[in-house]
């Protein structure tokens, strides 16, 4: 091996080191970060119950809902159930505290806003905004939720801080419906999207120091929405489908006859513009250092005209196409419009570009270690009850990881969350035989209630279990 290898290789290694500094006190740690949270809730058993569920979140918990944290934590399930699907506690506060501490702790005058919709697979009808939408996660069309997310991307890290849950039309047109879901009267009425993702921009925008504002395809694609940033000042680099149909306001227009108006350059898709460039147009952009190696795109930038939702003709933007080269050698294209001058620099735009895929990482952080995707609540108050406080457990792992890589700089969120789960096992004590059947005891009652009314329903009395002889 090279000798640059291998000191490469040994400078890696002691990035590995991990001090036990890094978990010693992490579990007193968590009682302090929750208080500003705790203290928006009311009462002293909702603050008890939010830092129960909070520490479920952040268990080893396989199923983080509120029955299987109730269990870990050698408690009736019902007054945690209670607690985050019925109890009437604002989330609200905790989200400002949320919105706060990020904005503060990550503050970054380059930062980048990223609004994201995400979808949650769902069966049934009565859950609170489910139904037959699109879901971006998925892919396409299915019955399920959608939540819009508000992400803060800046040079140190990336959290989710703000969500909205989308109530598609069929609901907001079935006022009992939503009734019976929970919804309070001033939410019942239909806003798209990019509707809520404004009113995230216009509530949170003045706490989160940033430069850009961006975002999927879904958000891209709204003519209306890059006004409505537009006339808010907010610069953008929003992602926008393949088919988008745009003019090149910089390439030759097609020679004049000399009889009638003078002809201008045709419309045509951004996916066959791109592919008309020659080699010599894109630069190449290192971003980040990825897992596999550098994290490299090409990166090309026209100003041109953009069709409308309308179709109309748009101002003035600039259109933005990245690819990268896949293991397979092939190019996968991305594409973008700005409001940002020609002249900005293609690096920028380039990391920008980057920071809009960071709220996938965001989302998949938030689901992987703090169960964000695992409730198992149908109401209005219940959904966010459960999104704020997964929320917050992850921005808990994020403050420890921050903590911790002055003394193992390869220290992640998922192994801070690992870690964590021990001593939180630890601290609620080895497993007895009394505990035990406390545990089984509980499951066998719910199981066998359920038994009981299956029965019911039909108007059968349920037969009862039979004792054997010992």
């Amino acid at each position: 091996m090279e000798r640059r290898f291998k000191v490469r290789k040994e400078e890696i290694l002691r990035d590995c080191e991990v001090s036990a500094e890094v978990f010693e006190g992490m579990l007193e740690r968590l009682r302090p970060f929750a208080q500003p949270f705790l203290d928006r809730l009311g009462r002293s058993e909702q603050r008890e119950h939010a830092q129960t569920y909070l520490s479920g979140l952040l268990s080893g918990l396989e199923r983080k809902n509120a029955e299987a944290i109730a269990y870990y934590f050698d408690q009736d399930r019902r007054g945690l159930q209670n607690f985050l699907g019925i109890s009437a506690w604002d989330h609200r506060p905790l989200l400002d505290e949320l919105a706060s501490q990020v904005g503060n702790r990550l503050a970054d005058p380059d930062a980048v806003l990223v609004f994201d919709p995400s979808g949650f697979a769902k069966k049934g009808t009565e859950s609170v905004g489910v139904a037959r939408q699109w879901l971006g996660r998925f892919g396409k069309v299915d019955n399920g939720q959608v939540g819009v997310y508000l992400g803060y991307v800046s040079r140190q890290e990336h959290a989710i801080v703000d969500v909205r849950l989308y109530l598609p039309k069929e609901w907001t047109q079935d006022r009992k419906r939503c009734r019976d879901a929970g919804v309070p009267k001033d939410q019942i009425r239909h806003r798209t999207r990019h509707e809520l993702a404004l009113e995230m921009l216009d509530q949170r925008g003045d706490m989160l120091p940033h430069s850009w504002v961006a975002g999927d395809d879904e958000m891209g694609r709204s003519s209306r929405f890059r006004k409505d940033l537009r006339e808010r000042e907010e610069r953008y680099l929003l992602a926008v489908p393949s088919n988008t149909t745009i003019r090149d306001l910089e390439a030759q227009p097609p020679p004049y006859s000399g009889q009638g108006r003078r002809p201008v350059q045709p419309f045509q898709q951004a996916q066959a513009w791109a592919a008309a460039l020659p080699p010599q147009a894109w630069t190449k952009q290192v971003v980040r250092p990825g897992e596999k190696g550098p994290l490299c795109l090409e990166v090309v930038s026209r100003r041109v005209q953009a069709r409308t939702d309308k179709r109309g003709v748009g101002p003035e933007e600039l259109l933005v196409v990245t690819r990268a080269e896949q293991d397979d050698k092939s190019w996968k294209y991305d594409y973008y419009l700005s409001n940002a001058e020609a002249r900005t620099p293609h690096w920028e735009l380039a990391r920008v570009a980057n920071a809009e895929h960071r709220i996938e990482e965001c989302l998949q952080r938030a689901k992987g270690e703090a169960g964000l995707a695992e409730y198992e609540v149908r109401s209005w108050a219940g959904w966010y009850h459960h999104q704020t406080l997964s929320l917050i457990a992850t921005w808990f792992l994020v403050v420890e990881t921050l903590r911790g890589k002055p003394l193992a700089p390869a220290i992640t969120p998922p192994l801070v969350r690992a870690g964590l789960a021990l001593l939180l096992e630890a601290a609620c004590g080895p497993y007895n035989a009394e505990r035990i059947a406390r545990r089984t005891q509980r499951q066998t009652t719910r199981n066998e209630l359920a038994r009981f009314y299956h029965w019911k329903r039909r108007n059968l009395l349920a037969p009862k279990r039979l004792k054997l002889c010992a």
